[in-house]
């Protein structure tokens, strides 16, 4: 059984092709975990097991692997790097206590890589930066950690080398210990001060020795270097060459010995309400844990969850209860993750990272406790997917087989979602982008042995009104016995655009003109018309109705009536109030080379957008900020590409509705109208 001080926790973030599996692979081997040195490009590395993953040569899953290294039990997160498979990178972030950021040497700071060093940052993770592939042709080493320590465009002063390169690059020099040598990075002399300067700023008591001229010892700098890396004074800088092993022995020293364990770091918070409850990284406490990552076996489809666990300890026989649920089940065998194999181990105890297998109640995101503990983990949020296409099954029969895979597959990927929309009779799957949605479905033909059509779904537009009105109906309807009468005087005005809920709805009926048994019904048949639209069939919003009058009848009334008066009230008052289409208008952040902005602004005003913001990346790249119509960048990702030669990327995540321009909402009617009548 692992104890708690001995174990690090740390996870592998960076954008894709900066060689985080290579990393963890030289880790593992250099560790002795395996007897030779994984390799993307040969298929045979511990991380990347899915057959996805092998075929596309990149990480589609985070991967959980562990090593001992002198003493110390490493447990190490493999996460995806391209934006298309953030998700899982997001939600591993909770579980680590540090976070090692990899930049690739040629390719220098992308995209996903401020993103995810922003988000560590966010959720106070330490941080340490790998500069990976320092063998890699015409890159200048010393300008990459300059524009790493740039305040702008950059990580910040407080990037510090802890070791650099020597002048073949065929192995590092330790900068917190040695004060001597030569690197083409930097003197490591200067280094080693600059270095010494981040550490002290984490305690006042240190740093005034300093400044009084007393040396630093190397045991005072150890002694304080964990406070340093919390507090964010320091983020120390490394250098490695993954698939040659350079720096990998060193990276594991200063993981071993200078990150925290989970007794060093911050207590996680759980919320519940109004309590918050501090969880200390304690065996002896109540059990609470996190799902961070849910997966399945390539070969028997059968599920994995992997936890995070924070407190107390977790045994075969422990009464585990998910979130506030009452009933309480036995997990049964726990697992240590190796990648795609898992070895079981007696118990996970706090600080541990352990799978389950067969839990299939488990979600991302649940607690995991033993009834002394409640509330939610705070955990950072994914983005919205907003890449959609539409699937239809090949085979006649396969619908409810697909369905039930893609839950499967919903499960693996925070951002891959699965809805059916009720208006366009759609079955719709979400993600991140094409390449995204590719490999999903990639996956349900090889994993479920399921084959479908895709085609670009129907817009969500939604539908509003933008003046005041009244309507009015009467049902009234005689069949021989008893009849069905209720007549419904409402108004309707514009709420507030965005409003939650999308209907404000008051019952203003003085009297007894209608009986307040039928409130119900009048609501239903006024929520039947929100859900159906009167414009072109799209959900309404945004609309505040006020029920105030209208007659009822002792013998004839019903709720079927009074539905359908409600109903045929506020459609009546609907089509008075200028009713208009809105559409989803989404955030994109469009990453590109200098040379292609002047296009790409030009591009994004074509398409109805409004740019927010630039600002200059390091490597001659703008990031634009801009809002632009979901309609107008459902196949973005081709045009983007075809720009920039391929060296764009974007992100998109949902905003808000907004009115749609006059013209365009009368191609939308008409294609309703002509699809109405095909009908």
């Amino acid at each position: 059984m692992a104890i708690t001080a001995d174990i690090r926790n740390i996870v592998l973030l960076g954008h894709g092709g900066s060689g985080k599996t290579s990393l963890a692979e030289a880790i593992l081997h250099k560790a002795g975990v395996t007897s030779r040195l994984g390799s993307v490009d040969d298929k045979t590395t511990i991380c990347d097991y899915y057959d996805e993953e092998k075929e596309h040569q990149h990480s589609i899953q985070s991967a959980v692997v562990h090593v001992q290294y002198n003493g110390k039990l490493i447990h190490i997160i493999d996460t995806p790097g391209y934006p298309d498979f953030i998700g899982p990178a997001i939600k591993a972030i909770p579980a680590a206590d540090t976070a090692v950021i990899v930049i690739s040497a040629a390719a220098g700071i992308d995209t996903n890589t401020r993103k995810l060093f922003e988000l560590a940052g966010k959720a106070d993770l330490p941080r340490l930066i790998v500069i990976n592939k320092i063998d890699a042709e015409n890159v200048d080493l010393a300008e990459l950690v300059r524009n790493i320590q740039s305040a702008s465009g950059g990580f910040g002063y407080q990037c510090r080398c802890a070791n650099v390169p020597a002048a073949d690059k065929a192995s590092v020099i330790d900068c917190i210990e040695n004060n001597a040598g030569k690197s083409p990075v930097m003197d490591v002399a200067a280094a080693h001060t600059q270095l010494i300067e981040s550490v002290i700023e984490a305690d006042d008591a240190l740093m005034e020795s300093y400044l009084g001229g007393e040396a630093v010892s190397a045991e005072k700098i150890a002694s304080v270097f964990v406070e340093a890396l919390k507090r964010g004074t320091l983020i120390p800088i490394v250098f490695t060459d993954a698939r040659k092993e350079v720096g990998v022995t060193e990276l594991l020293d200063i993981i071993a010995k200078y990150t925290p364990s989970p007794l060093d770091v911050k207590p996680r918070q759980l919320t519940d309400g109004d309590k918050i409850t501090e969880l200390k990284a304690d065996a002896a406490g109540p059990l609470a844990g996190l799902v961070f990552r849910i997966g399945l076996d390539p070969r028997s489809n059968m599920k994995y969850t992997t936890i995070r666990i924070f407190s107390g300890k977790l045994t075969s026989d422990t009464s585990l209860i998910r979130n506030d649920e009452k009933r309480a089940v036995r997990p049964g065998h726990i697992f240590r993750p190796q990648g795609g194999e898992n070895q079981e181990i007696d118990a996970g105890v706090a600080g541990d990272i352990v799978t389950l297998a067969k839990a299939e109640d488990l979600k991302l995101d649940d607690l995991i406790h033993d009834g002394a503990a409640a509330g939610r983990f705070k955990v950072p949020p994914v983005p919205e997917p907003m890449f959609s296409l539409a699937i239809q099954p090949i085979a006649r029969g396969d619908e409810q087989r697909i369905s039930a895979a893609l839950e499967k597959l919903n499960e693996e990927d925070p951002c891959f979602k699965v809805t059916r929309e009720s208006q366009t009779k759609e079955l719709v799957v979400s993600g991140l982008g094409d390449l995204h949605l590719r490999i999903m479905l990639e996956k349900l033909e090889k994993r479920f042995k399921l084959s479908v059509r895709t085609k670009t779904p129907k817009i969500p537009y939604r539908e509003t009104i933008t003046a005041k009105a009244d309507g009015h109906y009467r049902h009234k309807k005689q069949t021989g016995g008893a009849g069905q009468f209720g007549e419904v005087y409402l108004r309707v005005e514009p709420a507030e655009r965005n409003s939650d809920p999308p209907l404000q709805y008051s019952w203003d009926i003085f009297g007894a003109s209608i009986p307040g048994q039928y409130e119900p019904a009048v609501f239903k048949g006024v929520n039947d018309v929100m859900q159906a639209g009167v414009v072109a069939g799209f959900p309404m919003q945004d609309i505040k109705v006020s029920v105030y009058d209208g007659k009822h009848h002792p013998v004839d009334s019903k709720e079927v009536a009074f539905r359908t008066a409600g109903k045929g009230a506020f459609i009546d008052a609907v089509q008075k109030a200028k009713p208009v289409l809105l559409e989803p208008i989404v955030n994109v952040e469009i990453t590109v080379p200098a040379e292609n902005v002047g296009d790409i602004a030009g591009d994004l005003a074509g398409k109805r957008g409004r740019v927010l913001g630039q600002e200059m990346l390091p490597g001659n790249f703008l990031a634009i900020k801009a809002q632009v119509p979901l309609a107008e960048v459902t196949q973005y990702t081709s045009q983007l590409k075809s720009v920039t030669g391929g060296r764009g990327s974007y992100s998109m995540s949902f905003s808000h509705y907004d009115l749609v321009p006059p013209n365009v909402q009368q191609q939308v009617v008409a294609a309703y109208a002509k699809a109405k009548d095909t009908d």
